[in-house]
């Protein structure tokens, strides 16, 4: 699709200018009123239209395993630096739950095993960075859909909004947590899953071991690792900087599809 491929291409450029990815970058680009201006522009252009033009449920494009990359870079970050979570990875994550709580009528906790008897999907979908390179990747996982209907949404249910066990900054307020959020449309996307394995094995650290978000129609930074919590929210008031995720927080855009 031309606009989805010309938007990547301003993305990349803007990250790639400012050095975005690095902080003092990212703090460039919050400081930047006509940067803030442009990438605000695409992003409701861009959400706009698919919205209005691409069903729902419309797939990304999956591939065949022959297509499958030799190679597949760990985009973001390769081991959290915390305690807890080598803890986690010695005993093989025995102890790791996921929690989904906020505007639920059921919260729970789930292990590793209750999430490998849940509805599953397999899929071979390319990973798009906004540093600019992809990567082919075979993804299974539990569904997101049937898992938030099993805890009942509450009826200003908006978001869901992904904790992870990575900190990429030391603070006191959490807000050097990653985190991450998507809509409902997009949570209940039959592609977006909750993947515990990358082509045919359990996922490996530097993946987002134990668990990470696979939401297809987006850029590589919504696809959360390290999954520790999904939070159930009607708005992001009052969650750190108030944009739906780390690097939102920062200066890029919140809705990153294509």
């Amino acid at each position: 699709m031309t606009f989805s491929i010309t938007r990547r291409r301003l993305l990349i450029g803007s990250a790639s200018s400012l050095g975005a990815f690095g902080l003092t970058g990212c703090d460039d680009v919050v400081g930047n009123a006509h940067v803030q201006s442009v990438l605000k522009m695409a992003e409701t252009l861009t959400m706009r239209s698919q919205r209005l033009l691409i069903p729902k449920d419309k797939l990304a494009r999956e591939f065949s395993q022959s297509d499958i990359s030799p190679t597949f870079r760990a985009n973001g970050t390769s081991h959290p630096d915390s305690e807890v979570y080598s803890q986690m990875t010695e005993n093989g994550f025995a102890n790791w739950r996921l929690k989904i709580d906020g505007l639920v009528e059921r919260p729970v906790e789930l292990s590793l095993t209750d999430l490998k008897t849940l509805p599953s999907r397999t899929q071979i979908t390319r990973h798009d960075c906004v540093e600019g390179w992809s990567a082919i990747g075979k993804w299974t996982g539990a569904q997101l859909a049937p898992l938030l209907r099993s805890v009942g949404l509450k009826p200003q249910s908006r978001y869901a909004v992904f904790y992870c066990a990575d900190q990429l900054e030391q603070a006191l307020d959490g807000s050097g947590t990653y985190y991450e959020s998507i809509d409902l449309i997009d949570a209940f996307h039959p592609q977006t899953i909750l993947a515990y394995q990358m082509n045919g094995k359990d996922l490996e650290v530097a993946h987002g071991a134990p668990l990470r978000l696979r939401v297809e129609r987006h850029l590589g930074y919504k696809h959360a690792k390290y999954l520790m919590r999904i939070e159930i929210r009607d708005s992001f008031a009052g969650l750190w900087g108030g944009k739906g995720g780390f690097w939102e927080d920062r200066g890029y855009e919140w809705y990153a599809g294509i």
